[in-house]
């Protein structure tokens, strides 16, 4: 969630390691044609390359909180069109800001499972209330575009702690079953810690430690899919990952995306809805609140049909994936397009 670190602990210091984080470039070398969001971003991309740790800490809190401050305002800019020096800043920085975000729920994980019913303390997270705003976010867009309450539902990325899953399985799926993958081991242990004093939620959900891209047909079991912001550091590991859901995701389930927009793009992946291929995107979402992430739904489309065609073998019927692209943003649907250029306007 976006606003994992946004502001400064000053409850805990943890011990830095000896161990230094590399960073590729300066600000010296910041393109000619840069604004000034650009030099700033780029400024607290060098201080935050020098931490000898990115645990929580005064000095790690307060960098990355100026640099959300920086990003969070609404802002037309256009990370791909930036030169190639800075674009590498930037794919640098979103893993700084991914190392940073586990870090902070690993090291509030433990301090939850250290109480006897962990799930009735998870508003001791800063950033608890992003959640819940998140979530209810999501959940709205789902229902909008769906009349179907899913009974599974995969969370791909889950980590230390769940509280996309948490949060909707409480208040607004309690019913459904919630599979979350992650390929970290531990941060599936640390999070099936936390829901295992709970009789309902630890027969609801389950965690699988395993490589997206190595499951296939369990995929297919799932009403929605999940696709965290930090799965696919880049745009084209991203885009192999939708691709492989597109493969093995049953038609007509619901895949849920989260994307950046605008300067918020220095902090998260950005995945264009065009290149939801196999998939028909149903609405697109830009916050211009605390809540920095995009949401993007999309509903698997049917295989294509394959037909006889007499005297010439087989043909493939064209499938709805061009259409889809070309109207990524459903312009019979008024609130959508409100919604994906209300920044432009």
């Amino acid at each position: 969630c976006a606003k994992n670190i946004l502001q400064t602990i000053s409850c805990f210091t943890i011990p830095r390691k000896e161990k230094k984080y590399q960073f590729a470039h300066s600000v010296d070398m910041v393109c000619p044609n840069s604004n000034p969001l650009v030099e700033k971003v780029c400024e607290l991309y060098e201080q935050i390359s020098r931490l000898e740790n990115l645990s929580p800490s005064k000095d790690v809190n307060i960098l990355f909180t100026d640099l959300v401050h920086t990003c969070m305002p609404p802002n037309p800019i256009d990370v791909s069109k930036l030169c190639q020096k800075i674009q590498q800043i930037r794919s640098h920085l979103i893993k700084l800001c991914g190392q940073a975000e586990g870090l902070l729920e690993s090291h509030f994980s433990k301090i939850l499972a250290s109480y006897e019913k962990p799930l009735q303390h998870l508003h001791i997270f800063p950033y608890f209330d992003n959640y819940i705003k998140l979530s209810l976010l999501e959940y709205n867009i789902f229902t909008k575009n769906t009349t179907n309450i899913p009974k599974k539902i995969a969370f791909i990325g889950s980590g230390p702690l769940p509280l996309t899953s948490l949060v909707l399985a409480t208040k607004h799926l309690t019913t459904t079953y919630f599979h979350n993958y992650d390929i970290d081991v531990d941060a599936n242990s640390m999070a099936a810690a936390l829901v295992a004093a709970d009789p309902d939620l630890s027969s609801r959900m389950t965690f699988h430690t395993a490589d997206i891209m190595d499951v296939t047909c369990a995929l297919k079991d799932y009403d929605v899919v999940f696709l965290a912001a930090l799965v696919g550091m880049d745009k084209e590991d991203k885009v192999k990952v939708v691709d492989h859901l597109s493969k093995y995701m049953s038609p007509g389930a619901t895949l849920m995306l989260r994307s950046a927009h605008g300067a918020r793009a220095f902090l998260y992946p950005v995945l264009d809805p065009r290149d939801l291929r196999g998939f028909e995107v149903l609405s697109v979402y830009h916050p211009t609140d605390e809540v920095i992430n995009s949401v993007i739904i999309a509903r698997k489309l049917p295989v294509p049909c394959v037909q006889p065609l007499d005297g010439l073998g087989a043909y493939v019927l064209p499938s709805k994936c061009a259409c889809a692209e070309i109207h990524a943003f459903n312009p019979l649907n008024k609130m959508n397009l409100v919604e994906e250029f209300a920044l432009e306007e």
